[in-house]
């Protein structure tokens, strides 16, 4: 495209008012039925992006089948963009942003997202979904995690399947050289062999996440403030990027978390992706690039059909919509 030859900071507003444009359709397709299942499709959206975060939500929710929708609006969100919501995710709960308290904990770079999923997960299992991603295909180890009340972690790249590992360990195997500098995640997972505990730790994209009812809460959390602050300095843990490993480290430290496997599970960098692809996330830079966004969102769309939405029935013997999700032997939700 002629706008890839512009700089930067001039093509992408182009690029997403070109990609708007392009999505439309799914205004066209059946609205998300919901279901008071104790499941929850969660996200911080607002108006630049309310068509995309359409095509994400709707397209998770054609393979899963499951869940109600809950939306943290960044502030930004018209009566408009909720009205549109309204029709098209099933009357979903909005949370004003503001009303999220951070307490000691960071404020802004998704932090208020994180906490309302700690502060309202112990009932519900709840699913972390950012408005760039699109679900192409069949999603079954999101589904087997949730039937089995376990919390999953999107990898996004190669890198990260060494899993949920010891501290120490972690850093030396993905850092065999020390300690670096650069970017805060850098700085942070290369300095955990300082660490003590019996923490683990994963490297994860907190893009797409999955929270199981009855898990841990803002204790955890707290613990992993202190641990950043002690290994990239007190001034660094409000950076953007250091909510991405908090969700990191609180996954890890979940019992036996699901590690989606990154073939099929992809952070979207410019290359080709395989036919099984099931989850695409599409990041910063690479966002728009060589329509591939486009092209995933279309596919995506043209998959909820008349068919596609409005067939509310069990993708498979175990999918029963009235299915609870349970953890430690209780039901959580309302049949």
């Amino acid at each position: 495209m002629l706008t890839d030859l512009l700089p930067y900071r001039w093509r992408t507003p182009i690029a997403a008012a070109l990609h708007n444009r392009a999505i439309r359709g799914v205004l066209a397709a059946p609205p998300i039925v919901p279901a008071d299942d104790g499941v929850v499709l969660f996200s911080m959206m607002g108006t630049k992006v309310l068509l995309p975060y359409i095509v994400a939500v709707k397209s998770l929710w054609q393979q899963v089948r499951r869940g109600r929708v809950v939306i943290l609006d960044d502030g930004t969100l018209t009566g408009g963009d909720k009205a549109l919501l309204d029709h098209h995710c099933g009357k979903p709960e909005i949370i004003a942003i503001a009303s999220v308290d951070t307490g000691a904990f960071p404020v802004g770079g998704t932090w208020e997202r994180f906490l309302t999923i700690l502060d309202h997960r112990s009932g519900e299992y709840w699913i972390q979904l950012d408005s760039d991603t699109v679900t192409l295909g069949p999603v079954p180890e999101v589904i087997a995690a949730i039937e089995a009340n376990r919390s999953f972690a999107f990898l996004g790249g190669t890198d990260g399947e060494v899993g949920a590992l010891p501290l120490a360990e972690f850093a030396r195997r993905l850092y065999p050289q020390g300690p670096e500098e650069g970017h805060v995640q850098t700085r942070f997972e290369s300095r955990l062999a300082e660490a003590g505990g019996d923490w683990r730790y994963l490297r994860g994209c907190s893009g797409f996440a999955g929270f199981a009812a009855g898990g841990e809460g803002r204790a955890r959390a707290a613990h992993f403030l202190e641990l950043l602050s002690s290994l990239v300095g007190p001034d660094d843990v409000t950076i953007w990027g250091t909510e991405q490993i908090a969700s990191n480290f609180h996954l890890a430290n979940e019992p036996d978390p699901v590690i989606l496997p990154s073939s099929r599970y992809v952070n979207y960098w410019g290359e080709p992706w395989h036919d099984d692809t099931g989850f695409l996330h599409f990041v910063g830079s690479f966002r728009y690039a060589r329509g591939a966004y486009r092209r995933a969102s279309l596919a995506a769309i043209a998959q909820m059909g008349a068919d596609g939405l409005r067939n509310t029935g069990p993708r498979s013997p175990s999918d029963n919509r009235t299915t609870r999700i349970r953890a430690g032997g209780n039901s959580f939700g309302s049949a």
